[in-house]
């Protein structure tokens, strides 16, 4: 009998939707994270510094999120792997899914709207 873990169920789902890909999407600190991703991969936590979510002095709070929420949230849809012990993020096992969706948007900033990612 082979023990499957709940991350294991996760990822062996069926392929998100196009709303999934928009939920994921929907935050700032999400999308810097996956467009970091296509750049270099793993890359460090550190790397993603309150400074690059926020210009407020909150940045606390976001850190806070990025840890809590935002990392977790994207571990746990398998499209990052996050090492909260080495503080390092890797391409997840479905990062290849989002990947074309995240690199049509990079290829294309001038056409977005202000403060993407």
């Amino acid at each position: 009998m082979t023990d499957h873990s709940p991350r294991d169920q996760t990822v062996q789902r069926e392929r998100p939707t196009l709303d999934e890909f928009f939920e994921v999407l929907s935050k700032s600190p999400r999308r810097r994270v996956l467009t970091a991703l296509v750049d270099a991969n793993p890359r460090d936590v550190a790397e993603f510094a309150p400074a690059d979510f926020t210009n407020d002095e909150r940045r606390e709070d976001v850190v806070t999120r990025l840890y809590h929420i935002h990392l977790p949230k994207l571990d746990e849809a398998g499209f990052i792997e996050w090492d909260s012990d080495s503080e390092t993020v890797t391409r997840g096992p479905r990062f290849d899914e989002i990947a074309p969706l995240v690199e049509l948007l990079t290829a294309h900033p001038d056409e977005l709207p202000a403060g993407w990612p």
